[in-house]
């Protein structure tokens, strides 16, 4: 009877032990979480991170993400098709800004949005609902995406505030969509035979690295349409078109390769350079036609202003210089300024002309007059250059102009009278040799045909100049 009792116990034992043992793990986990409540609780000043709450559901779905599109189970350094045809890429551009652009360097800055379309069957995975999954850059490192880059591209990058700058879409089927922002610095042949009154067309060229046209062809996704752009607006440039356009480039080493470009053209703004070059050029020029109204004998006020207008134009065409790359050829600016200097420089050639005929002519006088003891030709000089007919007394000398006169009328009667004689030639002077010598006798008279000449030849010259670049 004793053994039966104490066998019922034993099972009676037996099958309450599970119970309590699990009781107690339970209350064991309980007062480990409500440690770790209370000690977050004073370090985060009484608020209980939620995340403690629950699993990681972030890593979890990245692996089970991985696993989905069986990642780990194929060779991503190889192409989608690897062996067969070329796998089809479209690309889609959008066009962000362009963030400058430089003559000096001869190159553009631009910001855009680079979209890749392609099929990777490696990537398909079942789902009932038929929707895509997007991924960022982490995943990109871990899967085969085409390799375009830039030519001519000096400088590239790939923003990266606050993450980089990168978007994967899978879809079920196994389509992708791989989209970039990027900003990229490219080279822009530019001419500037017609500056600043010219337009440039740049383009952007994109192009496969590794992958000829028998691995991978290059398309434009939806054709013109592309390339978006946003409302671009630049400081100096309109930009008047944007064009998509297809083509093959070859290298000797590896080939025939599929090349897209981005076509721009640029029209520069002219009011810029108006303002700056032009309209102060012309100024200078008009300034140096002031001097043809000043009176001939005022050598300094002529002489500076002259000089003064000639260092103006040299700081003119010093400063345009600067500003622009060291072509070989001459620029539509480096005409009119070169030609507006020319003019300002024969304003002070003219009055070196008007100075030395007005002295020859004085110098003339002064040998026909009797000239007093006391007068000092150097010194009457010496103040501006010129004789004065008021520093001579020529009051003593009326009955030699007179003579002289009827000298010339008998002279002229007797030639009229008397024919030529026999062996003598008639020698009849050149109308314009006549004129050069009347005006150089009248100094005063090339002051008054300037202020014409002047003014008309540099009208003459605008015309055909704005006629010419400005069409």
């Amino acid at each position: 009877m004793r053994l039966a009792l104490l066998a019922f116990r034993l099972m009676c034992l037996a099958w309450l032990w599970p119970l309590t043992h699990n009781s107690s793990h339970s209350a064991k986990k309980r007062r480990h979480k409500e440690h770790i409540g209370e000690s977050t609780k004073q370090k985060h000043g009484g608020r209980v991170d939620l995340k403690l709450k629950k699993l990681d559901s972030t890593k979890s779905l990245l692996i089970k993400s991985e696993q989905l599109l069986r990642i780990e189970d194929h060779d991503f350094a190889m192409r989608p098709g690897f062996g067969g045809s070329a796998i089809p890429v479209g690309i889609d551009v959008q066009v962000e800004s362009i963030d400058g652009i430089s003559e000096v360097n001869m190159d553009f800055t631009m910001t855009l949005y680079l979209r890749h379309y392609w099929q990777d069957d490696r990537l398909a995975f079942p789902s009932s609902s038929n929707k895509s999954r997007t991924f960022d850059a982490r995943l990109v490192k871990k899967i085969w995406v085409p390799d375009v880059f830039f030519v001519h591209s000096k400088r590239s990058f790939i923003h990266d505030t606050t993450m980089e700058n990168i978007m994967l879409r899978v879809f079920p089927d196994g389509n992708i969509l791989y989209s970039v922002r990027i900003t990229v610095t490219a080279l822009c042949s530019m001419d500037f035979s017609s500056f600043p009154l010219d337009t440039q067309n740049c383009s952007l060229e994109l192009e496969s690295y590794a992958y000829n046209e028998n691995d991978l062809m290059l398309y434009w996704k939806n054709g013109n349409d592309s390339l978006r752009t946003d409302e671009i607006v630049l400081s100096q440039f309109f930009v008047e078109n944007f064009q998509p356009s297809f083509g093959l480039a070859f290298y000797s080493s590896t080939g025939w390769y599929n090349r897209l470009y981005i076509n721009f053209l640029l029209r520069r703004h002219i009011f810029f350079f108006m303002l700056q070059t032009y309209f102060p050029t012309m100024l200078m020029v008009m300034l140096s036609w002031v001097s043809f109204w000043i009176d001939r004998r005022a050598v300094p006020a002529r002489v500076s202003l002259g000089i003064t207008t000639v260092l103006t134009m040299s700081t003119i065409i010093t400063g345009v210089s600067a500003s622009m790359p060291q072509v070989s050829y001459v620029k539509a600016v480096d005409i009119y300024l070169w030609a507006s200097f020319l003019f300002v420089f024969l304003s002070v050639i003219e009055y070196a002309a008007v100075n030395y005929f007005t002295t020859v002519e004085e110098m003339k006088r002064l040998r026909k007059a009797k000239i007093p003891d006391s007068y000092d030709a150097n010194q009457a000089m010496a103040f501006d250059g010129c004789f004065h007919d008021n520093d001579i007394d020529l009051t003593p000398f009326p009955d030699t102009t007179s003579t002289s006169n009827t000298e010339r009328n008998t002279q002229s009667r007797n030639s009229t009278v008397s024919g030529p004689t026999e062996g003598t030639r008639l020698r009849r002077k050149h109308p314009l040799l006549q004129n050069l010598s009347f005006i150089m006798s009248n100094s005063y008279m090339i002051d008054s045909y300037s202020r014409v000449i002047f003014p008309l030849a540099y009208l003459l010259f605008n015309i055909i100049y704005w006629s010419m670049y400005a069409s």
